[in-house]
């Protein structure tokens, strides 16, 4: 599957660190008298040095590290323009946190900026393998280019305005649905609602796993999706991760369905479509799968969870370990839960 303009932006600034981090702590002891690491601490008090007394660094705090203390530690190896460049790679971080998209321009820009602050610090071999992902956006945009140019030149749409005599009406072709023939379907009762499907609220054409198949085309992406899904859950390789991207209504929940009902337990034979594409594969899904849902929407964060026994789950962590594995599994995490901390 082809990476997506945000996974190489994503890439490209988790090879930061590397040249950053000795970089960065040089200037500061260099620079600052005394003991560095307290003054880095109390100019950013979300920043907590380990037992060894050393700064544990993501990019966010090499980057506001370096432009809180640029006149001090900084500014003497370094222009405005490598300023302008940590800024600009601040509001990159920030947009990869918040799952914002990136367009191949904005792919191209941030790699490219990432790329001349290494080069900027003398960081050679980070700074190519940041260029060769920059030049790999830049080719699949001009090849998209292209390949659409090349369509609008060949393209030629003949739309006949003219009635072909014998044809019956689509209505009687395709028989409606009993809600859309008599006027009372609503569209709001049929929406895909991923947290309904798992709670059992939704309508059965969704909470059923049959009832689902049989009412869903395969598309090849989709098909692509269930194969390799099915290959990870029979130990026989396929992909861990999985990150959907696609426009609004583009079918991610749908997509998380058909994920969801193929590990539901029911036999294949009984999923209309996915028996036959299971079986072409050569691949079979075990009957018992432990699945968990979160959906961010369904729960705020101060929403308190009671689960049987007189349990209360009151952070992400702690449902998760629930879903997966009951009583014993938030077990694992209760004291995280309680303390609203993620475990380690």
């Amino acid at each position: 599957m082809a990476k997506s303009t945000r996974q190489y932006v994503f890439e490209g600034m988790e090879l930061l660190p590397e040249a950053l981090v000795p970089f960065v702590e040089k200037r500061l002891e260099s620079s600052l008298t005394g003991h560095w690491q307290v003054q880095v601490v109390e100019k950013l008090p979300g920043l907590r040095p380990n037992s060894k007394g050393e700064i544990a660094w993501d990019q966010s705090a090499l980057f506001n590290a370096m432009d809180r203390f640029w006149m001090d530690a900084f500014k003497a190896v370094l222009g405005r323009a490598e300023r302008s460049l940590v800024n600009e790679l601040v509001d990159v971080r920030n947009k990869l946190s918040h799952n914002e998209t990136f367009t191949y321009d904005d792919a191209e820009r941030a790699l490219d900026s990432m790329r001349r602050l290494m080069e900027s610090i003398s960081a050679g071999e980070v700074a190519a393998e940041l260029a060769k992902m920059r030049d790999t956006i830049l080719r699949t945009k001009f090849t998209e280019l292209q390949r659409n140019e090349e369509r609008r030149k060949t393209h030629r749409l003949d739309i006949s305005v003219e009635t072909v005599a014998g044809l019956m009406p689509w209505r009687e072709v395709v028989e409606p649905h009993q809600d859309v023939a008599t006027g009372e379907f609503q569209q709001a009762e049929f929406a895909a609602d991923l947290a309904k499907v798992h709670n059992g609220s939704a309508p059965s054409e969704y909470k059923n796993p049959t009832e689902f198949f049989a009412r869903t085309y395969l598309t090849e992406g989709l098909s692509n999706l269930l194969i390799g899904a099915a290959k990870r859950l029979s130990s026989a390789s396929g992909d861990p991760v999985v990150e959907l991207q696609t426009n609004f209504g583009g079918g991610k929940t749908h997509s998380m369905l058909a994920l969801y009902h193929m590990a539901s337990g029911t036999a294949a034979q009984d999923l209309p479509g996915l028996d036959q594409l299971l079986s072409q594969h050569g691949l079979t899904v075990p009957k018992k799968i432990n699945r968990a849902v979160l959906v961010g929407t369904s729960r705020g964060p101060q929403d308190v969870l009671s689960v049987e026994g007189g349990l209360k789950i009151r952070t992400t962590w702690g449902e998760l370990a629930w879903q997966l594995g009951g009583a014993e599994g938030f077990a694992m995490v209760a004291d995280n839960d309680e303390r609203g901390i993620a475990p380690f």
